[in-house]
């Protein structure tokens, strides 16, 4: 196995403990941060996880947490089974940090490219239980051929299109979901299942529409995986998820797992479906004022689309939130108030279009909380998170977080 070296610690900068980082008792509060920072409520975060674990117990179906919006072993620690999973990953870099840190059951839940084949066998060949998803011939060929050479058959599910919203097989077409099955299972590969994502919930407008959504997310894993047992071929894993549907499907019979990613954290569009609410966010970026537009209305900060990310996800539902929606240092909503636009390394916040508020007195200086649209791309702009506790300003830990592909 190779070893990580760790970089070089730079003065001031946290040291290593274990997997997470000690920050230094003077600079334990946020009030001392260099922003923009991002921080992450462990309190909020523990409670959502508790959340869904709950739920899907009384449903009777086992969580394969997606790990591609933490990208941390600290996160992913706190929301598996076990230090060794099961899990789910976006990139074969996640994979490959996970198994780092002795994560051994991994589904990369994304379709395969052949050129990636040879970094799965690597990993398997290091006592991890890496599995991939195809939905098409060419690309069974290519892992059952992988196997062949590496003389590991390597896990496979077939990823059903369930929604119309990207990838997957669609019902309808069974006999190409049968051949597909068959490559794998008689080429060399170990057909494993079905997996599906309903990616459409996200456009959904009422509980009720996302309920129906898992329905119907449910009902076509679980047909699929009918059609290929009844070809006589294996179909033990029928795994589906979002958070949204995780949240609000009513049954899972048929279905062995579930997989959710961002309920871990929440976000803004979450909280425009009404998943959760915005107190129960528990990813912020904190950012410092820099300056004062009075007769526009905006209030500059230090944290732009940099910090921020470009994502404008609630555009399109009932409530846009701009790039975020501004919070006091402990974590307070103004009221009305957004970051209306962001440059590069520049955030302007304003009062939302209609908005019965006043625009807050935040003198050059003052720090600010900013709840996120969508936490996964909004954490992908850092490289750690400073974490606290609900009602502390208290910096109790530093979590790494990773990146790449």
């Amino acid at each position: 196995m190779t070893s990580i070296m760790p970089a070089p610690r730079l003065r001031g900068e946290p040291t290593t403990v274990g997997d997470s980082q000690y920050v230094p008792a003077a600079s334990r509060s946020i009030e001392h941060l260099a922003t923009p920072a991002l921080l992450l409520d462990e309190s909020r975060m523990a409670r959502n996880i508790a959340r869904l674990r709950g739920r899907l117990a009384g449903l009777g179906v086992n969580l394969r947490p997606h790990l591609k919006t933490g990208k941390s072993l600290d996160v992913a620690r706190r929301v598996m089974d076990g230090p060794a999973g099961p899990a789910t990953v976006s990139t074969l870099r996640e994979a490959e940090q996970f198994a780092e840190g002795g994560v051994r059951d991994i589904l990369y839940a994304v379709g395969i490219a052949p050129g990636k084949l040879e970094r799965v066998t690597a990993l398997r060949r290091r006592g991890v239980d890496l599995s991939v998803v195809v939905d098409s011939l060419d690309a069974a060929h290519a892992v059952a051929k992988q196997s062949r050479i590496s003389r590991d058959p390597i896990p496979t599910l077939i990823e059903i299109d369930s929604d119309g919203h990207r990838a997957g097989v669609s019902r309808k077409a069974s006999e190409q979901l049968v051949a597909i099955g068959r490559v794998l299972h008689e080429g060399g590969a170990l057909l494993r299942g079905v997996m599906t994502h309903a990616g459409e919930s996200y456009a959904c407008d009422t509980v009720e529409a996302i309920s129906e959504m898992a329905e119907r997310e449910r009902a076509e894993a679980v047909a699929c995986a009918t059609v290929l047992r009844d070809a006589g071929l294996p179909a033990p894993v029928v795994s589906v998820g979002s958070t949204p549907t995780a949240h609000f499907a009513r049954d899972l019979s048929g279905v062995t797992e579930v997989r959710a990613g961002v309920f871990v954290f929440f976000d803004l569009v979450m909280a425009g479906l009404n998943v959760c609410t915005v107190d129960d966010i528990a990813l912020s970026v904190l950012a410092t004022v820099i300056g004062h537009q009075p007769d526009k209305g905006w209030i500059l900060v230090d944290a732009g689309w940099m910090a921020m990310s470009r994502d404008r996800g609630t555009a399109s539902q009932k409530l846009d939130q701009g790039y975020g929606v501004v919070c006091d240092v402990d974590g307070v909503p103004y009221p009305g108030l957004i970051m209306a636009q962001a440059n590069q390394e520049q955030g302007i916040l304003a009062l939302r279009s209609g908005a019965d508020a006043q625009l807050p007195q935040l003198p050059i200086g003052s720090l600010v909380r900013i709840l996120p649209n969508h936490a996964c791309p909004t954490a992908a702009q850092h490289d750690h998170y400073k974490v606290i506790q609900t009602g502390s300003r208290e910096i109790v830990d530093q979590w790494s977080r990773f990146r790449g592909w």
